[in-house]
């Protein structure tokens, strides 16, 4: 095993898939000699040069369909954003193009491209550069969203949505580019739609992603000293979602408590809470709680942003309702 911070884990999925193949290419804002918005990059044109890792113009709408375009012909194109914010300026490609062109071709038409979305608050950057976007991308058939929470699932799942023939949307929460973790020294690739348990527990299940992992993590620790014995899964993989992890787990302790940074009105947590009600219904014991960001943009204030985002704390009365 090495340490990697999550950029690192990030970067090198992107390398490993560049050297084995001619036909994947990174293309951004200043993702060349600046290294990208932050940092993820770096490097990487010394390595591969100006031919495939490509500083475009500041047009997400151009920067999308060019990644349409490129997959389209046969290569396999990696489409930084600054932030998730900014897909705005892209959806039409991305949404009306990207996500459609496979069934409307009938399958003759592959589109393996990846779009990277620095995604989510706490890093001071206020409304217009902290949002969580993660629900609008899961409502569109046709687009694979992912969202890995470390160093080693951002490599793996980078080496899977590489090679995918979908457009795959992956989500990486830019406050955690710096945290370390293991990563094993041969990075194998991790299969879509597969979620992964990072806590046992019997008393009731927290249902995550991304930051919010080390949030539940932290709560469940913190209930523990009380006797609440909690569970904690990572989806990782949005769509497809794994529903045999979320069924055994709700089947086995029958009490749910969904987290997402996302504005909880319309979050995606709402879905998976869906899903469960419908076809888990009667595993449950009690009602499912959502913990989400409150009803409004992110504040520029650190003391207001840092209340407007869920936390620890948020996570620990929610589980504390129903226990």
């Amino acid at each position: 095993m090495r340490t990697l911070t999550y950029a690192e884990g990030i970067r090198e999925g992107m390398r490993i898939k560049m050297l084995e193949d001619p036909n994947v290419l990174i293309f951004g804002e200043d993702v060349g000699q600046f290294g990208g918005c932050f940092g993820v990059t770096a490097g990487m044109v010394d390595e591969f040069t100006d031919k495939r890792v490509i500083d475009t113009p500041i047009s997400e709408g151009v920067i999308i369909g060019a990644a349409v375009g490129a997959a389209a012909a046969g290569l396999k194109p990696i489409a930084e954003l600054m932030f998730v914010d900014f897909l705005t300026v892209g959806m039409d490609q991305l949404v009306n193009q990207a996500a459609k062109m496979r069934y409307m071709f009938g399958g003759k038409v592959s589109m393996p491209m990846v779009v990277r979305l620095p995604s989510g608050g706490g890093v001071r950057a206020a409304a217009q550069h902290s949002q969580s976007l993660e629900g609008w991308l899961t409502h569109v058939p046709g687009l694979k969203v992912i969202y890995p929470s470390n160093a080693a699932d951002a490599a793996g799942m980078m080496l899977t949505a590489i090679e995918d023939d979908n457009p795959v949307m992956y989500l990486e929460n830019k406050s955690m580019y710096a945290m370390k973790g293991e990563v094993p020294d041969t990075i194998v690739p991790i299969p879509l739609g597969k979620a992964a348990v990072k806590r046992e527990g019997s008393q009731v299940t927290v249902i995550t992603y991304g930051k919010q992992v080390y949030d539940a993590l932290s709560a469940a620790e913190t209930l523990s000293k009380d006797g609440v014995d909690v569970e904690v899964i990572d989806l990782r993989s949005l769509y497809p979602l794994d529903k045999e992890t979320i069924k055994a787990s709700v089947e086995k302790t029958g009490k749910v408590v969904l987290v997402s940074e996302e504005v909880k009105r319309g979050g995606f947590i709402g879905e998976i809470a869906a899903v469960i009600s419908e076809e888990f219904f009667f595993s449950l014991d009690a009602p499912i709680l959502r913990v989400g960001a409150l009803n409004t943009p992110i504040p520029f204030s650190p003391g207001l942003e840092d209340y407007v985002l869920p936390d620890q704390l948020d996570i620990v009365h929610a589980i504390k309702k129903i226990v």
